[in-house]
């Protein structure tokens, strides 16, 4: 069957609270005949499904979600309106009650009594009643997964509660029913709080919007929803509105805050021409845009879905933690059975079986990742997953290139030297006639020049770019050359005493250096020099500050340019590399053991960005392809965002170990105490939900800045 014959179907799943359940409903739906393709993302309760239609239909497809235990929602939940100061405060309460239930059941009811005779003045049929009722949500799902071969970590407890009943338990039955749906709130309030940061986003999407109708009326504005406008209707967005859609100012002026998209402190104003994106607020002024892009197309909306997608990019050590869960439940029913046989106490054994929490495990790095995910792309670092905040963490050098990274990457013609009779303007219509068809920014300096000083390129007849050295083109029947002494080399073109010196002049102001040569003459040359970014020395002393003291600028100028421009900002430097040396130069570093970031504008880099550990592409608003190519892509020209967007990689991977240790920690404490008969299965059983709290609020740290 051909590619555009597989239907591709989103639907909004509600009730999953761990990689668990993820794990359940993506083999539900890759069970059905037609399906080919099943992915849940458990941050946004989504799951996207392709399928053949002639095999499967949409209904089969939501059955076999809700056989698995789940329900299908046709609509997002309503945005949480909580800020993450709230959270944190909530969640302390929720802990601090919980543990004061926990103290009380186990001390005040189970020693001293009174859980028991309060439980003996109950017949035994109410009390197996109320575990049936109580517990009938979780005995579902516990069948559900059997049916599909599957033993999950509910089945742990319910195997406790018939181990309780067998002996006569009722009281420590009644007590695990009654905490295993405590457990289960708190797991998806876990999880809940951890998708905090992506409804936060989701709430930057305005709903309406005021379009301009073709037509002069005094009613010609009409309020519709954003997801009616498409490419090429005009909005009017007045003071204090959010822009509805990606678009260009036609007419107005105002301050828009751009904070929402690119993490920017301070609005920015916009003019007719300026390009502006969704969610983004005007202040001060009104505007009227044309869009370009909406709904799901939008920087935001893109944004959005890879940060819901950012989940799929696993942490090596969340598979570390997957491959944990699933040997863990095997374990701990043999320490179960070991217990036994041992002590012959069925008690402890239930214990073991009761205490042992693999959700806590299973829930300590998602948690963290969609909560870091999420809050990082709101002060405008997109960071595409769990894989890359651990790179993050691990990172110990930083390579970057110069032009639009260390730069503006606006260029200008600062110098002109003319050689061999020719005259300034000469030099100058020669090397815009040969770049007049070059992308490269430094054509566009060379074009700028000719046109400030009213030059005209005549027309070429032939042209070719050589990267990293230059341009060859075929003017009036003579051939130009225009670039780096390699062109010149490769052509057999001799450099003049005179030019080699004033290039070397230049270049140890830190200049760029062109040569311009007709019919294998050097007739002159041009100094380009781009202006440098002034924050980019203060972002290095905080990435050193973060222990990384390897930084090191790859570029294709000459040596004496590169090692001006690396003086300045203390780097170390290699010098006339070709796209391809600068591979091979990351290579190198990752061979010596080094996990290597590398920044640059996303487009020109691409290949070295793709080779290094962690890609790093800035100012990726409103690019689509720099945005969808790298691992972190900076959504505004500021390089002090890189050293937050390690920072945040480090904190957390930080939690994310903290949380794994208290999973771990609680288990292995849990069930020696329970093996050893101090813990009861009412206290083992109360117990579950304190590993899940201490990870929900460990993990909400990451929802504050």
């Amino acid at each position: 069957m051909s590619e555009k014959e597989w239907q591709k179907r989103r639907l909004k799943v509600k009730g999953m609270d761990c990689a668990e359940c993820a794990f359940h409903t993506e083999e539900a739906v890759r069970g059905l005949p037609g399906v080919r393709e099943a992915q849940v993302y458990l941050g946004a309760e989504r799951l996207d499904v392709v399928y053949d239609p002639d095999l499967v239909d949409s209904d089969k497809i939501s059955q076999a979600v809700r056989s698995a235990g789940y329900q299908v929602a046709e609509d997002a939940e309503s945005a949480d309106e909580h800020s993450a100061a709230g959270l944190a405060e909530r969640l302390t309460g929720i802990f601090v009650l919980a543990v004061v239930l926990v103290i009380l059941v186990v001390t005040v009811g189970e020693r001293l009594g009174l859980l028991e005779a309060a439980l003996t003045r109950i017949p035994p049929w109410v009390a197996i009643a109320a575990i049936l009722v109580g517990g009938f949500p979780i005995f579902r799902s516990v069948l559900m997964a059997l049916r599909q071969g599957q033993v999950t970590a509910h089945a742990l407890m319910t195997l406790g509660i018939i181990g309780a009943l067998t002996i006569g338990e009722y009281t420590a039955a009644v007590v695990i029913v009654f905490f295993m749906r405590v457990s289960d709130y708190l797991e998806g309030l876990t999880t809940d709080r951890s998708r905090q940061a992506i409804r936060a986003l989701m709430r930057l999407a305005p709903e309406t919007a005021h379009r301009l109708r073709n037509t002069d009326a005094p009613d010609a504005v009409e309020e519709v929803s954003v997801e009616a406008l498409r490419p090429g209707d005009r909005v009017i967005v007045r003071p204090g509105e959010q822009i509805p859609a990606d678009g260009h100012v036609e007419k107005g002026t105002a301050a828009v805050d751009q904070s929402p998209i690119t993490g920017e402190s301070m609005p920015v104003d916009k003019e007719p021409g300026s390009d502006v994106f969704a969610g983004t607020i005007v202040h001060g002024g009104a505007l009227t845009v044309q869009v370009t892009r909406a709904g799901e197309d939008t920087t935001l909306g893109r944004v959005i879905q890879l940060v819901e997608e950012a989940e799929a990019n696993k942490a090596p050590v969340q598979r570390v933690a997957d491959r944990f869960t699933a040997w863990y439940i095997p374990v701990v029913v043999a320490a179960a059975g070991v217990t036994y046989l041992l002590g012959r106490s069925l008690t402890a054994a239930i214990a073991v079986l009761l205490v042992s929490c693999a959700c806590a495990i299973a829930l300590a790095t998602p948690t963290a990742v969609i909560a870091a995910v999420g809050q990082a792309a709101r002060r405008g670092i997109l960071i595409k997953g769990g894989r890359y905040l651990e790179l993050l963490a691990r990172v110990d050098t930083v390579v970057m290139d110069k032009t639009g990274t260390l730069t503006f990457g606006r260029p200008s013609v600062t110098n002109v030297t003319a050689l061999d009779g020719k005259t300034e303007d000469e030099v100058v219509q020669l090397a815009a006639t040969a770049e007049q068809l070059s992308e490269h920014p430094v054509a566009a300096a060379v074009r700028q020049a000719a046109r400030e000083r009213g030059l005209d390129p005549a027309p070429a007849d032939a042209f070719e770019s050589q990267t990293g050295m230059g341009v060859r083109a075929r003017s009036n029947g003579s051939q130009l050359l225009v670039g780096n002494r390699r062109i010149l080399e490769g052509e057999g073109v001799s450099l003049p005493p005179d030019a080699e010196s004033q290039a070397g002049a230049w270049q140890e102001e830190g200049k760029t250096t062109f040569f311009v040569a007709i019919d294998g003459r050097v007739v002159g040359l041009l100094a380009v020099a781009d202006e440098p970014r002034p924050e980019v020395p203060e972002a290095l002393r905080a990435l050193r500050n973060l222990g990384i003291e390897r930084l090191l600028l790859l570029t294709g100028d000459n040596a004496r340019t590169a090692r001006a421009e690396a003086g300045r900002l203390g780097i170390e430097y290699r010098a006339e590399l070709l796209p391809q040396d600068k591979i091979e130069v990351v290579k190198e570093l990752q061979e010596q053991g080094h996990t290597v970031l590398m920044v640059g504008d996303g487009v020109n880099d691409a290949p070295a960005l793709a080779q290094a550990d962690v890609g790093v592409a800035m100012g990726v608003a409103g690019t689509d392809a720099a945005l969808e190519a790298a691992d972190v892509a900076l959504m505004q020209d500021d390089w002090r965002a890189l050293p937050e967007a390690v920072h945040v990689g480090r904190r957390t991977f930080r939690v994310i170990q903290q949380n794994l240790g208290l999973g771990v920690l609680y288990n292995v404490v849990g069930i020696t105490l329970a093996a050893l008969g101090i813990l009861s299965p009412v206290a083992a059983a109360a117990g579950q939900s304190i590993p899940d709290l201490l990870i929900m609020l460990s993990s909400a740290r990451l929802l504050r800045r």
